[in-house]
């Protein structure tokens, strides 16, 4: 069975980085697509930013577009998001899918799902 776990959470000062890791194991086949979502308290979660194994095909959604960078490393099987620039309103568990990346389906459907990772961003 699939699974994935993400890792790199913590505490930063606003403005700061991080970078998340999403190892992914058990998947039978290489066409599939990572997604990182977030969900902060009282709010619903969002999909931030996707990536296609197959041809390596990025998407961001505007809140973290140009902040943060996502990208695989498949020889690891592990998808990343670089976190630069953050904001205490990036607060929130970050969690990592198997998702849907492709133009008008963006984050619609999702498979697997990790068991999610802390960020908070103080002021």
């Amino acid at each position: 069975e699939a699974q994935l776990v993400e890792s790199g959470g913590g505490l930063v000062q606003a403005g700061g980085s991080l970078k998340l890791s999403c190892e992914a194991s058990g998947f039978t086949f290489d066409d599939y697509a990572i997604g990182w979502f977030r969900q902060a308290p009282g709010k619903e979660r969002e999909g931030i930013s996707c990536i296609r194994r197959k041809d390596g095909s990025v998407y961001y959604s505007d809140s973290v577009k140009d902040r943060f960078t996502i990208s695989s490393d498949n020889a690891k099987n592990t998808v990343y998001l670089q976190m630069d620039s953050l904001k205490p309103e990036d607060t929130a568990i970050y969690y990592c899918a198997e998702t849907f990346c492709s133009d008008g389906l963006y984050f619609q459907k999702t498979f697997y799902w990790g068991q999610g990772t802390q960020v908070t961003v103080s002021s």
